[in-house]
């Protein structure tokens, strides 16, 4: 049994990043500025926030035994992530993206699923979760996020979702065993429809969230606690690359659960990770390390 601050449960994939000028429109050729092949992924962007903080993290994931899963997980352990359970899977292609970013930080994704997946969790090592001080999860692997938060509850782990898409299909179900449900915007109007702030957020507490929290790009972070919405700011800084942005949120906002924080202190962590995040080029690889996020908090 091992412990960690935060594990990871869910998505890595291989990245292929190209800065533009412009993101391409129609039948045109784009001049690159610069290239990067790294790890992405929600679960794995996470997992590399969550390492750069300085916390003790594991990533459980799936890949192909492929040269492109190969990759991800020699780049998982050199950034300090325990990839015991970053299985790689005799004939699966591993998942893969190709990622174009533009001069205002703003990105295209083209994305590919890989496959075909396995879907077994016997794998997995329950056992270390009542030793974690939480536990992270995307949707994308619906089995295994339940299993982890079904150990979890039963070990009084806080359970951070990370709800990117909505298929209510799978969603609904992981809610009730769910303390911090944190969507994109797109998740949550995918899940609540166009209903107000307040009723959206309500709804998915309604659903089994305990802290239903939805990130709102350039106006900050809504959630809802106590019956009351509470709002975070945006820092305000000079974008270049907003891919992996959320997932490093969720990463951050997950090791500060972990730590014990409060819900305030936690989203804003996170916000401030997620900021100096988007003034980096390079996805998730692109996370601020602990002292760095630490001034962004006591300039603003």
């Amino acid at each position: 049994m091992r412990r960690h601050d935060v594990i990871c449960c869910g998505v890595a994939a291989l990245d292929f990043l190209w800065r533009v000028e412009t993101l391409p429109i129609g039948d045109s050729k784009v001049r690159g500025l610069g290239h990067l092949q790294l790890i992405g992924g929600l679960a794995a962007n996470a997992a590399i926030a969550v390492a750069r903080l300085g916390g003790s993290v594991a990533l459980w994931a799936r890949a192909g035994e492929d040269d492109a899963g190969r990759r991800m997980h020699a780049e998982a352990a050199a950034h300090g992530i325990d990839v015991d359970h970053f299985r790689l899977f005799a004939g699966v292609q591993s998942i893969s993206a190709g990622i174009f970013v533009d001069a205002a930080g703003s990105r295209m994704i083209v994305s590919h699923k890989g496959g075909p997946w396995p879907d077994d969790t016997d794998w997995l090592p329950l056992g270390d979760v009542s030793t974690a001080g939480a536990v992270h999860a995307d949707t994308r692997w619906p089995r295994a996020t339940r299993v982890l938060f079904e150990a979890a509850r039963a070990a009084t782990v806080p359970t951070v979702l990370d709800i990117e898409r909505t298929d209510a299909t799978d969603l609904l179900p992981l809610l009730p065993f769910t303390d911090h449900a944190i969507f994109s915007q797109a998740g949550f109007r995918g899940l609540v429809g166009d209903v107000p702030l307040a009723e959206g957020l309500a709804r998915v507490a309604a659903a089994g969230a305990r802290v239903p929290v939805v990130t709102l790009a350039g106006d900050g972070v809504a959630w809802f606690a106590n019956g009351t919405i509470h709002r975070q700011h945006a820092f305000r800084v000079a974008v270049v690359d907003t891919t992996g942005a959320g997932d490093v949120f969720h990463g951050a906002y997950a090791l500060a659960i972990a730590e014990g924080a409060d819900l305030a202190p936690a989203v804003r962590f996170a916000q401030a990770t997620a900021a100096l995040k988007c003034t980096r080029f390079g996805g998730g690889s692109g996370s601020p390390d602990r002292d760095a996020v630490e001034r962004l908090l006591a300039d603003q």
